[in-house]
């Protein structure tokens, strides 16, 4: 069990969306926090507001702000070295940091590709090998690597995004082994949220290929339909899951849905969850 109180996070893409809310909830449990994110002027705001809120002012949680691109190793790695030094405790790492791109695999370019592998999956192992030895310092920490419902299904449309969830997975659990191996005081947990309602979607890349704006209206929509999640819900389960050393964290009824539609039909859930989504948008709203 790692606790909440008293110790001290490093969160990346912390300006928005899970991470801004896991920022707010950490400080408010008495946590210590070392924010990056590419937005410093959203980092500012966080920051601010963690201020400004009397239960952080009761736990005298002290924030501090890094601008960091997590898709360049070496600005992750100064940060570790920043955050570490700031807060010489640090014992949560939770790379958050995520990007989406929309499209077909035939429309999306490689270099688009790379480029969300650099964040998405890069990001994640950077951010782990960077903050692990300072980590294992400590008698109890604990890293949080956020993957996806698309971690464990695969929809059409999502080849590079799910990809790398797949991989930032395969990863997590592998390195959970290790660490156990060990006899590490580091516990890994990997999350899967489900629909979250964040502006990843509004905030996606498109492929070169399409050329159409309707499809990405379409998928704003169809996003917004099953977001039902709220960040801070999302927070405070991932938080649940550090305290009681959960190694995977299932976020929301429909990541649970479908984790279990793909373990009894692995090959085939999509026909399935096609047939959902499409009721759910016919109706405006989740069966």
């Amino acid at each position: 069990m790692t606790a909440i109180n008293g110790s001290a996070a490093a969160v990346t893409g912390a300006a928005s969306g899970i991470g801004r809310a896991l920022a707010l909830e950490l400080a408010a449990r008495g946590c210590d926090l070392a924010l990056a994110d590419r937005d410093e002027a959203g980092l500012q705001q966080v920051a601010a507001e963690i201020a400004k809120a009397e239960i952080a002012k009761a736990h005298q949680c002290k924030v501090s702000t890094h601008r960091v691109d997590v898709g360049e190793p070496a600005q992750i790695a100064e940060f570790a070295e920043a955050a570490s030094a700031a807060h010489p405790g640090l014992n949560i790492v939770i790379n958050n940091a995520g990007v989406a791109l929309l499209g077909q695999f035939s429309e999306i370019e490689q270099a688009q590709m790379d480029w969300l592998f650099n964040i998405n999956f890069w990001g994640t192992v950077h951010g782990t090998r960077a903050f692990l030895p300072i980590l294992a310092k400590q008698r109890e920490a604990h890293i949080v690597n956020l993957s996806s419902i698309f971690g464990i299904i695969a929809p059409p449309g999502q080849t590079a995004y799910s990809a790398a969830k797949f991989a930032v997975r395969g990863f997590s659990e592998s390195l959970r082994h290790e660490l156990a191996m060990a006899n590490s005081p580091v516990r890994l947990s990997v999350v899967h949220p489900g629909g979250v309602a964040t502006s990843i979607v509004r905030n996606s890349r498109t492929g070169t290929g399409v050329t159409d704006n309707a499809r990405r209206a379409q998928s704003i929509d169809r996003f917004d339909a099953v977001a039902k999640t709220t960040p801070p819900a999302a927070a405070q389960r991932i938080i649940l899951g550090i305290e009681k050393n959960q190694p995977r964290i299932l976020i929301g009824s429909d990541a649970w849905y479908m984790d279990l539609l793909q373990r009894f039909r692995p090959a085939t859930y999509w026909a399935v969850l096609a047939k959902r989504l499409e009721k759910a948008m016919s109706a405006g709203k989740v069966s």
